[in-house]
């Protein structure tokens, strides 16, 4: 299809006011900063007490006692030090603000062209409907449609995929202009007509909601059955014969389809729609959702060639239909816009639970975090809900000549498809310099660090009306199954040639470096966490002392830092706000994050330096069971599989149980000393005990509940077994 010249002019020249504002709190950080010299102190006084402070003698077992001291000096050394780098992104926290009615008068209509690309990978575990209700979200965004293009990027390669995306092409054309008359919110279709509280009361409205039911249904059914209605294969001929007879998902020909393409010719004013299926070979390694991002990049540069390119999960609809323009302001701002590569939006979610019982929405990282990493330098890339300019992602570097746009004559798309073929990129620096990085589970991440070592910043936009709403984990293992992905793919970054440690030095600040640092060793920091919880248990089982005594001037730094940071981090969460319950749930996740998805993150990338295994990339299910959805509404935790993250959390939880239990019995069999012990050993009762209440949950999951999300009987057996051994080990050393 032809090229319109996409070059754009300020409608009124004299208009010089700033797109967009950068605010800073300089009363919350200073108090802050205060607030965290405190916390410091208190760590290096820790710290000096291990060092200074031996335990007493006992003859028997001196050996043992000095090993111990040793080991936890170790881990308060790694804490205070980790703690240190997380102050990085709290140090100097921005807050950006946006104005649109600016840029549509500096701008009107004469916007950049806008690409929007929508990953898919499953028709299973990501439904085509849902997929479909994400498209025709961004379809109807609050932006000039000849100047909007979509594309469904299906490396399932589905016939049931490109089938829900024929019909949503009919459907868009009652949709989209649907949403521009009645400026309804949110446009996701399936979003839009579920919520009771913003859909209008009119004919037009009812008619509309027949439509989208009635094509649910129809891919509904066809995704059930799956097969492709035959009224549909006829229809869309020229689309389906691209599919061989012995196509299968992992081998088959580019599939490229344009739906809705005409922009002269489209009277109708609805966006370029395509469908593309890159080309898939046995023999041909495809990197994922980073290889579908650049072949995309690669095939829309020939259809539409937006300036401006969207990215999103298939599972993220555009909950705010002025989300473009507002990425626009930042990105076309004439004094600060031009140093910025890409805007990037908070991933929120639509089906969290009150209290959000398994911590998806990382309120803090979402709320704080990144406002702070914005502060030294920019966000990270994270993958969804990103605004890019092509130019940067394919690989200009900051102060280069921005390239111009070239009218092209009508390209055919048999003559594009090669663009999507296996061998393109074969001796070519796509993955490498150009495009999406390769070689890592989260190439989001060394994307976005690359794209800033070459001199460009970032920017943290977050709306008041979320952008973009996704679908988070609605069980256990969902959420660790995903955690241990990102942790996995963080440090492996830190292990490789893009480590912000030696990569990013002299090309970002060290504020940001750190920033990164953050995320890159969360796999690593499992380590002392799990020694740290075991010790300290299996300390009090013993009768070994690890604190000072509760009435002793030693105490002071381990309490404070005890009560300060936990009410720090819990004004911190309501702040951001959350719940006092949301806050304890994010506690359990935190701990079980770290004791189970991110140790098995860390030993998986351990295992894949040594060579023994390859990473695995694992799609998150984005569909649950009626019951299993029952329970999650409910805010009851969902077990249910064998797993061997189960296994280990539940053999934690036990020897906790053990250990708290053991010492409670000490403690009443020897009630003369009742006074002397809780001094000795007071901490670690509030340890354990802390321990045990956060795995509250587990306990039920257990031993008390009988629906079919309780732990799987095997695992608790095995557990109990584990934990049992470990104490009587101890007990008798």
């Amino acid at each position: 299809m032809a090229k319109e010249d996409d070059r754009f002019s300020t409608a009124h020249e004299g208009d010089r006011e700033p797109l967009f504002a950068t605010r800073r709190r300089t009363g919350g950080v200073i108090a802050f900063r205060i607030f965290a010299a405190s916390v410091l102190g208190c760590i290096c006084c820790i710290w000096f007490y291990r060092v200074v402070e031996p335990l007493e003698k006992d003859k028997n077992r001196t050996g043992f006692f000095r090993f111990t001291w040793l080991v936890m000096l170790i881990l308060e050394i790694w804490f205070g030090l980790y703690w240190l780098v997380l102050q990085s992104v709290r140090w100097n926290p921005v807050w950006r603000f946006t104005f649109t009615d600016r840029l549509s008068r500096r701008y009107g209509k004469d916007l950049p062209r806008l690409d929007v690309f929508v990953c898919t990978a499953d028709p299973v575990i990501e439904p085509p409907l849902m997929v479909v209700n994400t498209v025709l979200s961004v379809m109807a965004l609050d932006y000039p449609p000849e100047k909007l293009a979509v594309y469904l990027s299906d490396d399932g390669g589905s016939e049931l995929t490109f089938y829900a995306l024929t019909e949503a092409a009919e459907f868009a054309k009652t949709w989209v202009p649907f949403c521009k008359r009645f400026d309804v919110e949110p446009r996701s279709p399936g979003a839009y007509f579920s919520s009771k509280s913003n859909v209008l009361d009119s004919p037009a409205v009812a008619e509309v909601a027949d439509l989208y039911r009635e094509m649910a249904t129809r891919i509904e059914t066809a995704t059930k059955l799956r097969r492709v209605p035959e009224e549909a294969l006829s229809k869309y001929g020229e689309g389906f014969s691209q599919w061989d007879s012995d196509a299968t998902q992992r081998n088959h020909a580019t599939i490229l389809q344009i739906l809705i393409g005409g922009r002269k010719e489209n009277t109708l004013a609805i966006p370029t729609l395509v469908y593309l299926s890159r080309e898939k070979r046995p023999e041909h390694h495809y990197h994922l959702k980073a290889g579908s991002m650049n072949a995309l990049l690669r095939v829309s540069s020939k259809i539409s060639c937006g300036r401006i390119i969207l990215n999103l999960d298939c599972d993220m609809y555009a909950n705010n239909s002025k989300s473009a323009l507002e990425a626009l302001c930042i990105l076309l701002d004439e004094k600060e816009g031009k140093e910025i590569a890409f805007v990037q939006f908070p991933q929120f979610y639509d089906n969290l639970t009150k209290n959000d019982l398994y911590g998806s929405m990382m309120r803090v990282i979402t709320d704080v975090e990144f406002n702070g990493l914005d502060g030294n330098g920019g966000p990270l890339y994270i993958g969804t809900g990103c605004f890019h300019r092509r130019d940067v992602i394919c690989g200009r570097k900051y102060g280069d000549e921005e390239e111009s746009d070239e009218i092209q004559e009508t390209v055919e798309p048999e003559m594009i498809k090669p663009l999507a073929s296996c061998t393109y990129e074969k001796g070519s620096q796509w993955g490498k310099e150009m495009g999406v990085k390769y070689g890592c589970p989260v190439e989001d991440v060394i994307t976005g660090l690359a794209i800033q070592c070459r001199g460009w910043k970032s920017a943290y936009l977050t709306p008041k009306k979320e952008a973009f709403l996704g679908v988070a984990p609605t069980n256990l293992h969902q959420m660790l199954v995903q955690q241990r992905r990102w942790s996995e793919g963080d440090f492996q970054i830190l292990l490789s040639e893009y480590s912000p440690v030696w990569y990013a030095q002299g090309k970002i600040g060290l504020g940001l470096i750190l920033g990164y640092c953050c995320y890159c060793l969360w796999a690593p920091s499992s380590v002392p966490v799990l020694i740290y919880s075991v010790l300290t248990s299996l300390c009090l089982l013993k009768g070994i002392p690890l604190f000072p005594k509760i009435w002793s001037s030693w105490f002071i730094p381990f309490g404070y830092l005890a009560v300060a940071v936990n009410a720090y981090s819990l004004a911190e969460f309501l702040w951001c706000g959350g719940t006092f319950l949301g806050w304890w749930n994010e506690q359990r996740m935190w701990l079980y994050k770290r004791t189970s998805s991110f140790l098995f993150g860390f030993m998986d990338t351990i295992l894949k330096k040594l060579g023994v295994s390859e990473s695995a990339f694992v799609i998150t299910a984005k569909v649950a069971e009626e019951e299993a959805a029952e329970r999650y509404e409910k805010e009851v935790m969902e077990f249910r599989v064998e797993s061997p993250m189960f296994l280990l959390l539940g053999a934690l939880g036990m020897l906790h149980l053990f250990c708290l239990a053991a010492a409670v019995m000490r403690l009443v069999m020897t009630s003369r000393e009742t006074g002397e012990n809780l001094q000795t050993m007071g901490m670690q009762f509030v340890i354990a005990g802390a321990l045990v209440v956060v795995n509250w949950p587990l306990y039920e999951g257990m031993f008390l509940r009988k629906d079919k999300g309780k732990m799987p009987r095997t695992v608790t057996v095995k557990a109990f077994v584990l934990a049992l051994s470990a104490c009587t080990c101890i007990a008798f050393l």
